[in-house]
């Protein structure tokens, strides 16, 4: 699952949804190394995207991980039906989860890496508690429901946090950023700890998909 020491996850939030099955090929063909998919409710946050169908059909059509982002309410009730559409990541909100613990545990023993994640107004020392349960931890540096926000800078200590209480404790734990990614701000992210990058326009709104992938990575 793990071929570079910087992952890069294209978020299909910002692929052209009408060749869907194009776009998958191309950043697959352009060096990604996961499919980032965001899933929203309507409740948890205003948008409403895709859901456990859309995901099982992007599975047929690509080998790489698909890491699967809950913007949604009550996850705990459903997270069963994404991983049975394929997903090799669930990821859930600390916010909108009733029972994160048993959550995470239930991910776990249904064979995926199970994710925790914040709002960007959520104080990290929220998910500090769950960090020994999960193989991921998110952080937002955008508010979560819409792509082409600008990255907030504040988020960055999230990171470093979670960083340095990964490397004492869990020093195999993905560290996950998601929001306003592009070479300049991944850097950013590089540099405080974070190892898998989350990008949408930089990548769907770049005229080569390889290369932005290499500088959002760092390789270029």
């Amino acid at each position: 699952m793990v071929k570079n020491k910087f992952l890069v996850a294209p978020s299909l939030l910002s692929s052209h949804f009408a060749k869907i099955e194009e776009e998958i090929q191309s950043v697959e063909k352009a060096g990604a190394d996961w499919l980032h998919i965001d899933v929203m409710d309507g409740h948890f946050v205003d948008n409403l995207t895709l859901g456990p169908p859309v995901i099982e059909s992007i599975k047929k059509v690509t080998k790489i991980p698909l890491d699967v982002h809950l913007m949604i309410e009550k996850p705990e009730l459903t997270v069963d039906r994404y991983v049975k559409a394929g997903a090799s990541v669930v990821t859930f909100h600390v916010e909108a989860c009733a029972k994160p613990i048993e959550t995470l545990q239930a991910l776990k023993k249904m064979g995926v890496k199970p994710g925790i994640t914040l709002r960007p107004q959520t104080p990290v020392n929220a998910i500090e508690k769950f960090l020994e349960l999960a193989d991921l931890v998110l952080i937002m540096t955008v508010n979560p429901g819409w792509g082409g926000q600008t990255f907030m800078e504040g988020q960055l200590q999230k990171i470093s946090f979670v960083r340095e209480w990964a490397d004492k404790n869990r020093p195999h734990l993905f560290i996950e950023v998601d929001g306003g990614i592009n070479p300049a701000t991944a850097k950013k992210c590089r540099d405080a700890g974070a190892n898998v990058l989350v990008a949408g326009n930089a990548i769907f709104r770049s005229q080569n998909y390889a290369q932005s992938i290499l500088d959002i990575r760092g390789d270029s």
